[in-house]
């Protein structure tokens, strides 16, 4: 890889991690207006949290055929488009006027940004090799984080200028950007790539004859990838019940009002995962320079450390720690995000990386709207949501234990 296109390859996070912001800020700026949509359109707390668990369904379902049109075509097209349409559709809910309305918004938003990530990914390490693909992923996640930390100001949105606003201003501005992207973002093309030393082969073109079924072959009969495929669910139940549930938790824990509430339900957390994926990174990148299973280490490490932080978090009655426990507990969450692409690309064929980790996406936001919706129900039936967590977190726990006693086959 020339000078030219190391160059390029930081300019790209540099522009990815504004849409990973939007990604993530469009998708989370619901759960902190609880209250005033709750009371626009006579809510529930189950069909509340049904709004975040449509999303999630549309989402998981979508990835995969996301990440199939970004490994058959191009990262770009597929890139750009999603942003435009999820953008389109942030301005639309600002304008809803019913739930099924809502409902229906929620749907077409999971569905364009299920694209997104997958594609996003994989572009980026395809110009980032082992040297740097960990710290390249983590930066990008930043953007991710930044998103869901400043999607808690939707509460002070909210009791200022009215939950709609936000959904108004932050759809133009994705709008614009998606034209942005169009001049700037390039595929990478073959001859400019360079093998990491861990993988056992470079990126390459996709044949004429690439399909579904050529695919599923080729993942489905990698045990490693099942495995994988359910840790990341775990994660995805975990990662979820706290993002959909956790301003309202706050809120109801420790008496806040609602913009404080939202704001510290994903500020802390997200000052933790700044962090972590930096720090997880470049350990990480480093690590797997003398161990293969250096990536995979550091996110074992990281969640045997943060999952016993989300019990106390959820157990405590002192804000002061409660604090402390989600900033731990980010920390945690940011070791993870940093390597599991990388560490995905370790173990699947290069030719459907995007297409691998759609499938992640497939099955923990499945799996993680099935628990924003049962903690919504929990909810209704006088369970609280400081039980809820405390179960998950010990779920959490005694997963990332047993992934430590696991073999992960990894190509030579």
């Amino acid at each position: 890889m020339n000078t030219k296109t190391k160059g390029y390859a930081w300019l790209l996070v540099a522009l990815l991690w504004v849409v990973a912001f939007l990604n993530y800020f469009d998708r989370i700026l619901i759960t902190s207006m609880r209250d005033p949509i709750v009371a626009d359109f006579d809510l529930t707390d189950a069909q509340f949290g049904l709004l975040t668990s449509v999303f999630l369904w549309s989402y998981g379902f979508v990835s995969p055929f996301g990440g199939f049109l970004a490994d058959k075509y191009s990262r770009k097209k597929v890139i750009v488009l999603s942003v435009a349409i999820w953008s389109l559709v942030t301005l639309w809910t600002g304008y809803a006027s019913s739930f099924p309305e809502m409902l229906a918004t929620r749907v077409l938003m999971g569905i364009s940004e299920a694209c997104y990530i997958p594609a996003a990914l994989a572009l980026i390490t395809d110009y980032h090799t082992g040297k740097t693909r960990s710290l390249a992923t983590g930066l990008h996640m930043c953007g991710l984080y930044t998103g869901l930390a400043l999607g808690g100001l939707g509460g002070f949105i909210a009791e200022y200028w009215g939950w709609r606003s936000g959904f108004h201003v932050f759809g133009l501005f994705g709008i614009v950007y998606s034209f942005v992207l169009i001049y700037f973002l390039k595929d990478l093309k073959k001859a400019e790539t360079e093998p990491e030393r861990i993988t056992s082969q470079p990126l390459t073109e996709a044949p004429s004859s690439y399909s579904i079924r050529e695919v599923f072959s080729s993942l489905f009969r990698l045990t490693s990838f099942y495995i994988i495929l359910f840790y990341f669910a775990i994660l995805g139940m975990a990662n979820w019940l706290v993002n959909g549930w956790l301003p309202t938790f706050l809120k109801d824990q420790f008496s806040l009002d609602l913009g404080t509430a939202g704001i510290s339900a994903t500020g802390y957390i997200q000052i933790g995962s700044f962090v972590g994926v930096i720090v997880g990174g470049i350990i990480a990148d480093r690590w797997v320079q003398k161990n293969p299973k250096g990536r995979l280490n550091v996110m074992i490490i990281g969640f045997c450390i943060g999952a016993p932080f989300l019990f106390i978090m959820a157990s405590t009655n002192v804000f002061l720690m409660a604090i402390v426990a989600m900033v731990i507990f980010g920390l945690a969450r940011g070791f993870n995000d940093a390597n599991l692409m990388p560490m995905l690309r370790q173990v699947v064929d290069q030719k459907y990386i995007a297409t691998a980790y759609g499938f992640l996406n497939f099955l923990s936001t499945i799996v993680g709207g099935l628990m924003v919706y049962v903690g919504g129900a929990l909810k209704d039936a006088n369970v609280s949501l400081s039980i809820t967590y405390q179960i998950i977190a010990i779920v959490l726990l005694l997963i990332s234990f047993t992934l430590s006693l696991v073999k992960i086959k990894q190509k030579s």
